[in-house]
């Protein structure tokens, strides 16, 4: 496994939407692990492939890495990842490691249904609530080319993030 360069800014893959994975096997089990590996490097809850210059639908997510050892971590992994349903809406403060030291309130859905593919192509189908349902749109949202902050109700809500946000908040990637 391998930690990759996060891309930030105004990086072009961070706006390019990204093409389906059709293919699967060594290579793509290799960038999953790495993605994963680069996440948790970053203090980060989410990763998409976009963050790492690599136009395909790869997702990883753990909201909660309490795990100090890598091999006991239990991410989740998303192959061409569709949100399927969505119910109710929540507001609440986003940021991106992407756009570090920023954040914003974003509307989002309380409730996410997601259908994907794992790393072997077998489709499953996960549900997401509160930070978890964030996660999921602000990831999928990324492979879409885009940004939290393109979900502002209005840039006056985007403000620098405080130590303890970023630290708290390490972003939904």
């Amino acid at each position: 496994m391998a930690i990759r360069i996060i891309r930030k800014g105004e990086d072009q893959a961070l706006r390019q939407k990204a093409k389906p994975v059709t293919q699967f096997g060594p290579a793509i089990h290799k960038l999953l692990d790495d993605m994963a590996e680069t996440m948790y490097h970053a203090d980060g809850i989410g990763l998409a492939a976009n963050q790492i210059g690599i136009l395909k639908r790869l997702v990883v997510i753990d909201v909660a890495p309490n795990e100090d050892s890598f091999a006991k971590r239990a991410w989740i992994e998303l192959v061409n990842p569709e949100i399927i349903a969505r119910e109710g809406e929540q507001h609440e403060r986003e940021a991106c490691l992407s756009l570090p030291g920023l954040s914003g309130i974003v509307e989002r859905a309380a409730y996410v249904k997601v259908r994907a593919q794992d790393r072997n192509g077998e489709f499953f189908e996960i549900e997401g609530r509160d930070l978890l349902a964030r996660c999921l749109q602000h990831e999928i949202d990324h492979l879409d080319g885009i940004l939290f902050i393109d979900r502002l109700d209005s840039m006056d809500d985007l403000r620098e993030a405080s130590e303890d946000e970023i630290a708290e908040e390490a972003a939904l990637s």
